[in-house]
């Protein structure tokens, strides 16, 4: 990537390969009801996509964006919980909202950045095919996997 004043910054990306589709452990673990292999993928750092959205700041006078910003996602219950919004492939993430950018985390990141983010969970594939949601002791046992895995 070209910095604006020309200088180049090459940053490596531990996700440099990847193609968008789930850690076929993960799919498995989750497609077989199997939580406890889908809490041991998701502690060992499987990929997660974040979903990142425009959200319209201003509008001009012809109706037009005149300003926005990009922003994660979360949803927000009735009884005030809230949840940050992940998913396990591209395919699952357009299932929900083909306008939405995906952003590549491990699981520890995603689980540790909600936690930073007062949410109460991470809700995985929240449009299916098999929905997933890591709250309470297993949460923050995946974002403690953070500092182990680096």
């Amino acid at each position: 990537m070209v910095h604006g004043d020309g200088r180049r910054i090459d940053a490596p990306s531990a996700f440099a390969g990847d193609d968008g589709r789930a850690d076929p452990a993960l799919r498995q673990a989750l497609e077989s009801g199997d939580a406890e292999g889908t809490l041991a993928r998701l502690r060992q750092g499987a990929r997660l996509l974040v979903p990142v959205v425009a959200v319209l700041e201003e509008i001009d006078e012809d109706g037009a964006d005149k300003s926005s910003h990009m922003a994660s996602v979360s949803l927000v219950q009735a009884d005030g919980r809230r949840g940050l919004l992940a998913f396990t492939s591209v395919d699952t993430l357009k299932a929900w909202d083909p306008l939405a950018r995906p952003v590549p985390a491990t699981a520890p990141d995603v689980a540790a950045a909600a936690l930073e983010e007062g949410a109460d969970g991470v809700l995985v594939d929240i449009a299916g095919p098999i929905r997933f949601a890591l709250d309470g002791d297993a949460l923050r046992a995946v974002a403690a996997a953070r500092v182990t895995n680096a």
